[in-house]
């Protein structure tokens, strides 16, 4: 059942997205993992349409947030306003509010904003005024970065890439996929009336069954070893952390 959940999924998402699976089944391996993903790629190649498409399908809530040099910690997070009826403050709630956010071309926001995902992404919930508010489950970040015109840019920080459990790159479509999109593009936007297949309460039994999936000694074996390899390998600075440790074992888990 629930591979069969999985697979409407996929097709959901194909109704919209021409060819690129491996992209659509390491997207749901993310979701399913209870991970986040970046994807780095040149403009215009679908990123937003997988990310609407992934949020459509899901019946979930989507945001998206385009980040900029002066965007502020509080234009994602949220912030609280001041109430002259009641004398109380009350809390507005950002676009991070949601299942699926994109935060587009997020190298491009200072640090001090970047940071303000930290919390959202490892713990679900955000810390406003000194009030925690906790995330709707499931909850996705997927961050896209544009590998060129890299000028007035700001990397991501080790701090928060070690969040990200997945980065992939979509690539150009070949020849007849190019094809198919301008067809099925001509005339209509088939993303206006893509249905939702399930809903985020079956997609939170999704994740949980996952992390029931059994995951032997042998295999555990071999990913501290992978990780500990990192961790002495000459050109690499930085080894895997043991979040990199369970990432990996949950990926593994998700793709079973």
């Amino acid at each position: 059942m629930d591979f069969e959940l999985c697979k409407e999924i996929k097709e959901n998402i194909a109704r919209v997205i021409v060819g690129k699976e491996w992209a659509v089944e390491l997207l749901l391996t993310a979701v399913l993992a209870e991970g986040h993903i970046i994807i780095e790629d040149v403009p215009g190649l679908g990123k937003t349409l997988l990310a609407k498409s992934l949020a459509r399908s899901m019946g979930g809530i989507y945001k998206r947030v385009q980040f900029t040099p002066d965007l502020l910690p509080a234009d994602i997070t949220g912030f609280s306003t001041y109430n002259q009826r009641n004398g109380e403050f009350t809390f507005q709630p950002g676009p991070v509010m949601a299942n699926v956010l994109l935060a587009d071309e997020i190298n491009r926001t200072i640090p001090r904003t970047q940071s303000s995902l930290l919390e959202s992404m490892e713990e679900r919930q955000v810390t406003v005024d000194g009030q925690t508010y906790p995330l709707p489950n499931p909850f996705l970040v997927l961050a896209t970065q544009n590998p060129i015109e890299l000028e007035g840019t700001f990397p991501l920080p080790e701090a928060q890439l070690d969040r990200f459990l997945l980065k992939i790159n979509l690539g150009y479509p070949d020849h007849d996929e190019e094809m198919a999109i301008m067809s099925r593009f001509q005339e209509t936007n088939p993303l206006e009336d893509l249905p939702a297949v399930t809903q985020p309460d079956r997609i939170t039994g999704l994740q949980q069954a996952c992390r029931r999936i059994h995951v032997s000694t042998a295999v555990r074996s071999y990913i501290s070893e992978l990780v500990h390899k990192t961790r002495s390998h000459p050109a690499i600075r930085y080894g895997a952390s043991p979040r990199g440790s369970l990432g990996l074992m949950r990926a593994g888990q998700a793709l079973a």
